[in-house]
């Protein structure tokens, strides 16, 4: 119910220890697949992000199906409710809600999944990649820039690391063959549709810098001055960094860890843009877990939120005209 309000919260404690969490769930992949078979291993995660991937990318391109279905169409509602006990002691696990609409969203979904399962098609693995960076970025949430900082100076680290120091990152990026990556396919124009060569960008080179664009976007807001100057420099700084990667990449011909020109960029650019507006008191004093945006989609952990999509929606928009308490949220393994 709490997680249904809210994104989960990332403290500057969290920040810190997240490349320790990182780095040691990497080496444990890294072991498993020097240990153990990878055809087997790679089985279990592909129906392991089968299901996920499904959920969401359901979630995802539910608010713009809902353009497409006419007036007239037969919503009807569901509930599916698991309780554990009986009596005054019965207690509610899963109470979803939900509509035909989201039936329609998650077997559409379902045909993608299906195509990803059987083919491991570069278009199947970006749609779920695109629809968990997406969930990724709606979900999880930084609370002032100093977290921001931390958060990608410490991944900033842990990336120049992994990737230039050993062979691991390399490894497992080529070993895993789950949606926890997207690919470029770069004989795109000599195989079109069947090119199996492929340039990758992990998911957390777009989720964490994408959650403090996020962050700066919300900062932009509470200037109430009606521009989103900041948002839209560390956006273009996004794409910078990402460019001046994929070049590098191209004239050294070596792996690059793309937060080591993401970092500078997503951070240096607004940092300098606030320099020259003297607005860089207001930037780090910046506070922002106690908001909520009225444009903000639904805030939700599938399947345990109840609530259909419009109620949900009808919900937020209730508790946005109401006067919120501030309080501490721990956030979700990632």
């Amino acid at each position: 119910q709490n997680s249904s309000e809210m994104p989960e919260t990332i403290t500057s404690r969290d920040a810190a220890r997240f490349p320790i969490v990182a780095s040691c769930t990497l080496l444990g992949l890294y072991l498993f697949f020097k240990i153990f078979s990878q055809e087997y291993i790679n089985l279990l995660l592909s129906m392991y992000f089968f299901v996920l991937g499904i959920l969401a990318l359901s979630h995802t391109i539910s608010p713009m199906m809902n353009r497409f279905f006419p007036a007239n169409f037969p919503n009807k509602q569901y509930q599916l409710l698991f309780t554990q006990g009986s009596g005054e002691s019965k207690e509610e696990i899963v109470n979803y809600e939900f509509d035909t609409k989201d039936l329609v969203c998650l077997a559409l979904s379902s045909v993608v999944g299906v195509w990803y399962l059987l083919r491991k098609h570069w278009i199947a693995n970006n749609l779920f990649g695109l629809a968990f960076s997406l969930n990724g970025v709606e979900l999880l949430h930084l609370n002032n820039v100093s977290t921001g900082c931390i958060l990608l100076g410490g991944l900033f680290i842990y990336d120049v690391f992994w990737v230039f120091g050993t062979n691991v990152m390399v490894t497992v990026a080529k070993s895993f063959e789950a949606p926890i990556k997207l690919v470029f396919p770069q004989d795109l124009l000599e195989k079109g549709l069947e090119a199996d060569n492929f340039a990758m960008l992990g998911l957390g080179d777009v989720v964490i810098p994408g959650i403090f664009i996020a962050l700066l976007l919300r900062f932009d807001i509470s200037l109430k001055k009606n521009t989103h100057t900041y948002f839209y420099t560390s956006f273009v700084a996004y794409i910078f960094g990402l460019g001046l990667t994929m070049f590098v990449m191209h004239i050294f011909k070596h792996a690059q860890p793309a937060l080591l020109y993401l970092v500078p960029a997503c951070i240096g650019f607004p940092l300098l843009v606030a320099l020259a507006k003297g607005e860089v008191t207001e930037m780090f004093s910046y506070e922002s877990s106690a908001e909520i945006l009225p444009h903000t989609p639904r805030l939700t952990h599938f399947p345990t939120v109840s609530g259909s999509p419009a109620s949900l929606a009808d919900s937020m928009q209730q508790k946005l005209s109401c006067p919120r308490r501030r309080r501490q949220q721990s956030p979700s393994a990632m």
